[in-house]
Formats: structure tokens, C-alpha cells, sequence
């Protein structure tokens, strides 16, 4: 009788990886689940799910192969849950080679929406690293670049324009994070051609409410919103505490959807970015994109819940 072999955690990763890459293909796989809530991109109509997957840290692992077979896993939980948009940086470490890797792995899923950013001073080297990321990714075009928290737009976003009336890139737009330059975020919205804007928003971070949502929404363009959970300490505060009774009215199983339901419930959002590292939070994250869509009195009783604990 021939001996077993003990499999190696690299294996069963990369066999998770392997059987959740043929669940793309595979709609009716276990590991399907609903058909996600999805919005339109205002300057197309084209529709996107309300959460995609943010790289930020979690994909930054070099070159550890179990790592990279982790992130993969995550990628193809991500696509079998009806996912679409991924989002990353030249600013994230490894996370773009390793989205490359991750998307060679399981079969370049075409329901892919890449979405990177241009990050550096230079105008003039701006091109040259698209073409790098691009090269990382393995994709023949990026679907969205964007001018990485308006470093040196100036520069890029006449670039990233002219690219995309080349055909070279399908969208363009801008980004921030925690609160920087929101009035030149603005600027640069009233006053260019852009079809997305990025943002930080959660049911704490709010001060986007006031200008920044509304602009978009008279502008037509759409919002991304990152740092859902605060890079986790929002997760880690909340569940200190119970859900309230009432979350199952909307569908919420955890805080993460709570909080996710929040961000995607504003008629201005079109999509939420949280990173994961976790095939099983991607699950839980995806489950937001799913089932009863809070109305305003309910999204004031779940700001008003949060901010009292």
C-alpha cells in the first residue's frame, strides 16, 4: 500500500487557489454566491459591484511563495463572489507583481476591472512606470489609472487623458486619503473631464458628505471609497460590541458588512475597496454587496450607533 505524504501548507494553499480559480468559471460552484448589488460608472453606465478589493499592506508580500498562493486564494474568492475591481498602487510594495502573479494563476478571469495609480514627482517618468505596473499585472490595458493622491496632476492627468482618448486606458480619476487636499480634490473635479474620483469614507470619516459627494453626484463621476475599516482599527473597535438587533434588517451578518453597507448605501458611492489578506473576510466583505440596501433614516441610525459606542 502506498505511504501518504503529509501536504504542505504551500500545497493546500496553492490548491485552494487552483479549485477557487475554476469556481470563476464555474457559477454554480459552492463557492458562488449571490449576484452582487452593482452601480453604474456615471460617465459610461457601465456597472460595477459596490465592493471590490483594495492591495493596500495585505498584498505586500514579496516574493514568499505561500504568501503570493494566499493572495491568490483571496483573488479567486474575490471572483467567485461576483467581484470585478482591484485596486493597487506603484506605492504598494509588492502588490503589483503579486496581483500579476495571482491573475496568471487563475487563468486571467475576465471579469478583471484594473485599476492602478500613477505615484511619482516626475511628470515626465509617469509613463514609464504605467508601462512597469502594466508589466506587473499582465494586463494588456489598465481599465482605470489614477493620479495617486494628486502628486504632480498636473503632469499626469493631461497624460492620463490623452491616453484615454488613444484608447489606452478605459477611465481616469484622482485620489486621496484620510482627509488630505479635499479642496484640491475639488478643483481638479469641477474643473477637468475625470470619471472617477477616490476617497476615504466610512460610517466615521464623513466630512466628504458635505462637498465632495455632492459634487461628484452634479459632475457625474464616480467615487471610490478606501479605507473603509480604518486600515482595521475600526473593525477592532466596533466589535468590542454586539451587533444592534436591527442589522438583520438589512442582511448584516458582522460589522465589517455593517460598515460596508453604510459606505456603498450613499447614492455617490460606487464602490468600496477593503483589503484582506483573508479568503474568509472576503466572504464576509462580498456578503455587503448583497441583499436589503439601507435607506437614509437607516444609514443616520447606523452613523448615530457607531459614534455612541
Amino acid at each position: 500500500m502506498p505511504s501518504e505524504t503529509p501536504l504542505s501548507r504551500r500545497s493546500v494553499l496553492g490548491a485552494v487557489a487552483a479549485g477557487a480559480a475554476a469556481a470563476v468559471l464555474r457559477p454554480f460552484d459552492a463557492l458562488a454566491q449571490a449576484a452582487p448589488i452593482t452601480k453604474p460608472i456615471p460617465s459610461t453606465g457601465e456597472r460595477l459591484p459596490v465592493v471590490g478589493l483594495g492591495t493596500w499592506i495585505t498584498f505586500n508580500v514579496g516574493d514568499d511563495a505561500e504568501l503570493r498562493d494566499e493572495c491568490s486564494a483571496v483573488m479567486a474568492a474575490f471572483f467567485a463572489a461576483g467581484g470585478r475591481l482591484i485596486d493597487s498602487s506603484p506605492m504598494y510594495g509588492s502588490s503589483q507583481p503579486v496581483i500579476g502573479y495571482a491573475h496568471q494563476k487563475l487563468g486571467r478571469p475576465p471579469a478583471l476591472f484594473a485599476a492602478d495609480k500613477v505615484w511619482t514627482s516626475s511628470g515626465s517618468a509617469g509613463p514609464e512606470q504605467i508601462e512597469e505596473s502594466r508589466g506587473y499585472w499582465g494586463v494588456r490595458r489598465f481599465d482605470l489609472l489614477q493620479v495617486h493622491n494628486l502628486l504632480a496632476w498636473e503632469s499626469h492627468l493631461p497624460q492620463l487623458l490623452a491616453m484615454k482618448a488613444e484608447g489606452r486606458v478605459r477611465y481616469v480619476g484622482i485620489t486621496t486619503s484620510e482627509g488630505r487636499r479635499h479642496e484640491d480634490i475639488e478643483r481638479v473635479m469641477a474643473s477637468h473631464p475625470i470619471d472617477f474620483v477616490q476617497i476615504t469614507y466610512n460610517v466615521l470619516d464623513r466630512e466628504v458628505e458635505d462637498r465632495i459627494l455632492p459634487l461628484a453626484q452634479e459632475r457625474g463621476i464616480a467615487v471610490i471609497a478606501n479605507r473603509p475599516f480604518r486600515e482595521g482599527s475600526l473593525i477592532r473597535t466596533v466589535k468590542r460590541h454586539p451587533l444592534p438587533s436591527w442589522a438583520g434588517e438589512i442582511g448584516v451578518m458582522n460589522w465589517a458588512q455593517f460598515i460596508l453597507k453604510f459606505i456603498v448605501s450613499h447614492p455617490a458611492v460606487t464602490c468600496a475597496i477593503p483589503a484582506t489578506s483573508k479568503v474568509a473576510h472576503v466572504k464576509e466583505n462580498m456578503g455587503a454587496a448583497t441583499g436589503p440596501v439601507p435607506d437614509a433614516a437607516l444609514r443616520r441610525r447606523m452613523a448615530a450607533h457607531v459614534e455612541a459606542l
